[in-house]
């Protein structure tokens, strides 16, 4: 069992910044594949990135590529969405995922999830 406890949402205007971090619990995070998706109004939950156990391959949504970073620090049991450019089409509830020891795909999330934190961009 992990739980996951995101932080760093907020109201940004278009173009601007936001750092989005995920704390685990438990004592194994480095065996968790970790993403991001996201929810918006109206509309299915979508895949925006993910991260090796080992930090050392990341995946991206065609639509955040370039703009969104994710990381990861083991050492904290933290992930980390940097999101630079955003854009009002970007505003949606944020959730941290977790799979136990395979990577997270589009298709493929893990079994655990947080509580989402609210991201709205103003134009």
């Amino acid at each position: 069992q992990v739980q996951l406890v995101e932080s760093g949402g907020g109201l940004v205007q278009a173009g601007g910044s936001l750092r989005l971090s995920c704390v685990a619990s438990g004592r194994t995070f480095s065996s968790y594949g970790m993403g991001w998706f996201r929810q918006a109004p109206g509309k299915e939950r979508e895949f925006v990135a993910s991260i090796s156990g080992s930090g050392g391959l990341t995946y991206y949504a065609d639509s955040v590529k370039g703009r969104f970073t994710i990381s990861r620090d083991n050492a904290k049991n933290t992930v980390y969405l940097q999101m630079n450019s955003l854009k009002p089409e970007d505003t949606a509830v944020y959730y941290c995922n977790a799979r136990f020891t395979l990577a997270i795909t589009a298709t493929r999330p893990g079994d655990y999830w947080g509580q989402g934190t609210q991201v709205t961009v103003s134009s």
